[in-house]
């Protein structure tokens, strides 16, 4: 049986950019989060994306990251690892945001490793969609999780059948689904504890 074929174009799903067109890049490993995950994730995070800080750390065509904006995200940061996909993805947000004063997503052309050791900040909300060939390690998952406020969410893409990683301590089941070879969990981070 063939792989099933990646589509050339995404929609924005929901908010103020629905509707809008996403070009998906031919690059290697880049899998793009089909519109019915999404339109789940979504739903999920109804009530919990205004005024959130929201990162993408595996942007490729940049659906998650940007359906988060539409959606009511105060700021997003897409992280892409590969030039030309980045390159693109600066493309789509100058369209999506031409005319606006203040853009409130960004792209970095960077590793998620790269970007995850220099960060500064913390997140409402992370997006981990890797390439199936590359799956986070446990250490790359504790060093996410020190980056997640506390109650925060951490949406987790991997392929179905791959071996289960430890997670953070934190990072409670809130929802799980699967489409096709995708697995996919929504997680609420819990408070740290104090000590």
């Amino acid at each position: 049986m063939s792989p099933a074929r990646k589509p050339s174009r995404l929609r924005v799903v929901g908010g103020r950019w629905r509707g809008r067109a996403l070009p998906v890049p031919d690059a290697d490993g880049l899998r793009p989060t089909v519109d019915r995950v999404r339109e789940q994730l979504f739903n999920w995070l109804q009530g919990r994306l205004d005024g959130a800080r929201c990162l993408d750390l595996f942007a490729g065509s940049g659906a998650l990251g940007i359906e988060a904006a539409s959606r009511g995200a105060a700021q997003v940061v897409l992280v892409e690892s590969n030039v030309a996909v980045a390159r693109q993805l600066e493309d789509t947000l100058a369209r999506l945001q031409s005319g606006e004063d203040t853009p409130l997503c960004r792209c970095v052309c960077s590793t998620a490793a790269r970007f995850v050791a220099s960060n500064t900040s913390t997140w409402h909300v992370v997006f981990l969609d890797p390439p199936f060939d590359h799956p986070l390690s446990e250490q790359a998952l504790a060093d996410i999780d020190a980056l997640v406020a506390d109650g925060g969410w951490v949406y987790h893409e991997t392929r179905h059948g791959d071996p289960a990683l430890t997670l953070p301590a934190r990072w409670q089941s809130h929802r799980a689904g699967r489409a096709g070879e995708a697995a996919y969990q929504l997680y609420q981070v819990a408070e740290c504890p104090t000590g």
